[in-house]
């Protein structure tokens, strides 16, 4: 829907921000489940599990090397690919394919990715996790523009393109963040810079354009962006073959193969969905890197998996069934950004939207032959399930291990922090899904943090909201005045909201200054303006 309707929603979607404001059978179901979104079912047949090989997306090759960094080219374009058996799907993608192409790169080193786009549309890309300065971070509005838009057309965009419709747009010619938006408006290929002055961890870029961040990353534009360093290379961790990255989406399908999404606009040159999916857009069929409910043969060694929420607003809580004796099935070595200080042992994991968690799954606890299946207990009938592993039985020897201390992990102080500020996820009877009452604005910053400072961040949420922080990860130190939940180790850019509730983080601002975003994850509500800047200066 776009904004000017967003008032005339039905129960599902009405409120004031407020909890105790919200009302109506939808919500309450809502609120009783913990669960956004609404499904969208396939208008034709569907496959049987099971029967797909798992695809692992191809990794980028760098096109020229020198001392200091690597060098890559992606073209954004239109491929008609065969995710169903039998069918054709057009599809936006990186590269030719979805999920893109994996963009591997070592910490220290500087990776520049020249995207051209060959789409009918603008985009924009943000590395998701990356620490970037300004001008790379894919601000919403940097728009790229098609190859061969005109010189006016760029001129006209302005980072407005399409954009009539979303609150805060009227009038932005005059305003400082549509001077800043305009004068990073490019047509055909814009080249992003990543510094590299992280460590390892699982990334993933995507689309991120204003108002179109949803049906742009549902119709394909995503991929893995992996950074290595010496501090993970030294640890006896699951290598090669046997380290795979798992990119979960879910998605739905027109009678006509196409990718069904329901777009208040099917030209996309408005933004927003039809009423009953603005809390979020819950597709029947779930993909890993791709392909329908997959399976790989596994051999009784270990294998880390890079556990990835690409969903657009649907929650998992992933479980091997049948689970291993002694259970602890899924040990956590990692978290969004990067290494935990030391291993957490998980039977399930519950994962959000643009949430990572890098696990071990020692397969040699289970017999040769069983049929291990990755499960979605939050899921029912065929999204209950979401891929599985098939246990050989190979001789082969397992080199690799899980160590009690995996990396220096610095504990940020909450006394050392300058500032403290609230951002309150809501939506507001006159502005629809906004942050601290406000709809999103470009060029209007809601915090000014000083470089080389910590701060203490309290989000807080009426409905369920998955908080991302562009620029610096952060580390969790509370929910609900209590200790941090069982998946909030490590550093994380992403943090699961459930309703009512209220979660504390410590964010250090470092190395770039310039305008960056915070943004709820759900990108129905994202697109719909739940969004906001902050200026680190």
């Amino acid at each position: 829907m776009n904004r000017r309707r967003f008032l005339r929603v039905g129960a599902s979607v009405l409120g004031a921000g407020a909890l105790a404001s919200v009302a109506g059978p939808s919500v309450a179901r809502l609120l009783a489940e913990g669960r956004p979104g609404q499904l969208l079912g396939s208008e034709l047949d569907l496959p049987e599990a099971f029967r797909a090989a798992l695809p692992v997306p191809a990794v980028l090759q760098p096109v020229r090397t020198d001392a200091t960094g690597d060098y890559y080219e992606i073209t954004q374009q239109v491929a008609r690919l065969e995710i169903l058996p039998g069918v054709r799907t057009e599809a936006w993608t990186y590269g030719g394919g979805f999920p893109g192409p994996t963009v591997v790169t070592r910490s220290g080193r500087t990776a520049v990715v020249k995207h051209r786009n060959e789409l009918p549309v603008p985009s924009v890309t943000h590395l998701h996790g990356g620490h970037t300065p300004a001008d790379s971070d894919g601000y919403p509005v940097d728009l790229l523009l098609p190859v061969g838009s005109s010189a006016d057309a760029a001129q006209q965009a302005g980072g407005t393109a399409g954009m009539a419709g979303m609150a805060g747009m009227a009038g932005m010619a005059g305003m400082s963040g549509a001077d800043h938006a305009a004068a990073r408006t490019v047509v055909g290929e814009r080249s992003y810079t990543y510094p590299g002055r992280q460590r390892a961890a699982t990334l993933w870029y995507h689309d991120h354009r204003m108002g179109f961040t949803g049906p742009g990353v549902w119709r394909g534009l995503a991929g893995f962006h992996l950074v290595h360093d010496e501090e993970e290379d030294a640890l006896p961790l699951p290598r090669g073959g046997r380290d795979l990255p798992l990119m979960i989406t879910d998605r739905s399908f027109a009678a006509d193969g196409s990718f069904r999404y329901p777009a208040v606009d099917p030209e996309l040159a408005e933004p927003g969905v039809t009423d009953a999916y603005a809390n979020g857009v819950l597709g029947d069929v779930i993909l890993v890197n791709g392909a329908p409910w997959p399976r790989l043969d596994v051999d009784r060694v270990r294998y880390r998996l890079r556990l990835l929420n690409a969903s657009n607003a649907r929650l998992y809580r992933l479980e091997l069934d049948p689970q291993p004796v002694g259970g602890d099935a899924l040990v956590q070595i990692g978290s969004d950004g990067g290494l935990l200080a030391a291993p957490v042992r998980h039977d399930g994991i519950e994962i959000a939207p643009a949430e990572r968690f890098d696990v071990v799954v020692d397969f040699s606890r289970y017999e040769p032959g069983t049929r291990v299946r990755l499960v979605n207990r939050f899921g029912s009938g065929r999204t209950a399930e979401v891929m599985r592993f098939d246990v050989t039985a190979k001789q082969v020897t397992d080199d690799a291990t899980v160590p009690d201390r995996l990396a220096a992990v610095e504990a940020l102080d909450a006394s050392a922090a300058v500032a403290t500020r609230d951002f309150a996820f809501r939506r507001s009877r006159g502005d629809g899904w906004t942050i601290n009452g406000r709809p999103y604005k470009p060029g209007d910053s809601i915090a000014t943090p000083a470089l080389g400072t910590v701060e203490l961040w309290r989000f807080s949420t009426d409905l369920h909201h998955p908080v991302h922080v562009h620029l610096d990860h952060f580390q969790v130190i509370g929910r609900n005045g209590a200790d941090p939940g069982p998946y909030d180790a490590g550093w994380k850019d992403t943090v699961d909201l459930r309703p009512a509730e209220a979660v504390e983080v410590l964010v250090r601002f470092t190395d770039y200054a310039g305008a960056y975003m915070l943004h709820c994850h759900n990108l129905e509500h994202e697109d719909m303006a739940m969004m906001a800047d902050f200026t680190v200066r």
